[in-house]
This record gives C-alpha cells, sequence and structure tokens, in this order.
C-alpha cells in the first residue's frame, strides 16, 4: 500500500485529499501544516519516509518551496505540488529542487490520486499544469549570458559589424566572435536556437537585452 503524507496549511484542504487517499486505498501516515512537523514526526515515530509527500505550493510558516522540496527529498520522499499553479517562478524553484511534478488545485481529486499513484510507480508526472506553468516562465529558458556576452549580443544585434563591437568593447576580433558562438550554443541548449543574425536580434528583444529592433530599415547586417 502506497505511504502517503499530505502538508497543507488549510485544513479542509487535508481532510478532502485524506478522505480521497482511504477510498482509493492509499495509507496517509501524516497530515500537517508544515514540513517541519512532518519531519518531527518521522522523527518520533522512526518509521519508514512516506512514498508520497502531496507539498502545498506555498505554506504559511515563511519557508521556501525549495528548501521544503530538497528537505523531503533528502528523506527519502517523492514529492508532488499541489497548487494552483499560477506563479511559475514557483513552480520551477519546486522542479530544481527535485519535485516529481505539479497538480493543480482546481484538478478533479481523481487526477490528485492517479498523480499519487504514478509517482509511486517510479514513473514521471508530465501534465499540463506543470508545462505551462514551466512554459510561461521565461526565466526557465534564461540562456544566462555572461555580461560580457550580452555586451557582444547587444551591440551585434543591433546591426554593428563584429569588428566594431569588438573595437567599442575593447577587445580582439576572435574575443568577440568567440562570444557570439558560445551565445548561440547556450541558446541552442535551452531550446531557442539563434543560427542567423535576426534570429539573435529576436532573442535580445525577448530577453530585454535590446528594447527595440535596430533603427536600421535593412534589418540588421549579415554575420561577419
Amino acid at each position: 500500500m502506497t505511504r502517503v503524507a499530505l502538508i497543507d496549511d488549510h485544513e479542509s484542504v487535508r481532510l478532502g485529499l485524506e478522505a480521497a487517499c482511504a477510498r482509493a486505498g492509499k495509507d496517509v501516515v501524516f497530515s500537517g501544516s508544515n514540513v517541519t512537523e512532518y519531519l518531527d514526526w518521522r522523527a518520533f515515530s522512526a518509521g519508514l519516509p512516506a512514498d508520497v509527500v502531496v507539498l502545498d505550493l506555498t505554506l504559511g510558516d515563511g519557508t521556501t518551496v525549495t528548501e521544503n522540496v530538497r528537505r523531503l527529498v533528502r528523506d527519502g520522499s517523492s514529492v508532488i505540488i499541489h497548487s494552483v499553479a499560477d506563479r511559475p517562478a514557483a513552480v520551477r524553484e519546486a522542479l530544481a529542487a527535485g519535485a516529481a511534478g505539479i497538480v493543480s488545485k482546481a484538478s478533479p481529486i481523481g487526477d490528485v490520486i492517479a498523480a499519487i499513484a504514478t509517482v509511486a510507480r517510479g514513473e514521471p508526472l508530465n501534465n499540463v499544469e506543470w508545462a505551462s506553468a514551466v512554459e510561461g516562465d521565461r526565466a526557465f529558458a534564461d540562456a544566462q549570458l555572461s555580461a560580457r556576452e550580452r555586451d557582444v549580443l547587444r551591440l551585434y544585434a543591433a546591426g554593428l559589424p563584429l569588428k566594431v563591437v569588438a573595437d567599442r568593447l575593447g577587445v580582439a576580433y576572435s574575443t568577440a566572435k568567440e562570444n557570439i558562438t558560445r551565445v548561440r550554443v547556450k541558446y541552442v541548449e535551452v531550446g531557442r536556437p539563434a543560427p542567423t543574425k535576426v534570429d539573435l536580434l529576436r532573442r535580445a528583444m525577448e530577453d530585454g537585452i535590446l528594447a527595440e529592433p535596430a533603427s536600421d530599415p535593412r534589418g540588421p547586417a549579415g554575420d561577419d
């Protein structure tokens, strides 16, 4: 039988999940308002960790989703985030910390039970709420450019020849060219390829590196 822990600071939510888990044959071993309570219970009971912890994205005790997920995963449980899924940055944090997936609080209770079963089997939880929240967060696809790479991209994508970019920044032409190559590689790695100078202009605008297109009506010059 799957051992489940429910952590949510809304008692009504926990009671509903407890009843649904009981009907589905899941063993709710803990139900409480924060992660510390759960870990204290674990230490006191000396029992096995829950197979799956259903965790609210934001608790009222001042903890962050990152620390909560990490503590639970470190303790040996898989974590499902149960949330309204309207905070993409926090959802992204949960994923980075090791959460198995997310289920919206607006979903039917059967979806939550199905998610528990999926995660308990060790399978990935791929659902619309998770994908939408991550896709909606621009930072998730951030190419993580260095300050120098951003400077080179800003000038180059605005239409300046690479030699001029190098002169303006006081670096060798080979250095500027290497920076543009690394910028392209980084955008490919996050699924936002930019093989041409026009593509680089689009990426620079998307990421706020350039506020608007170059004013030259001919558009960006070709690669050089």
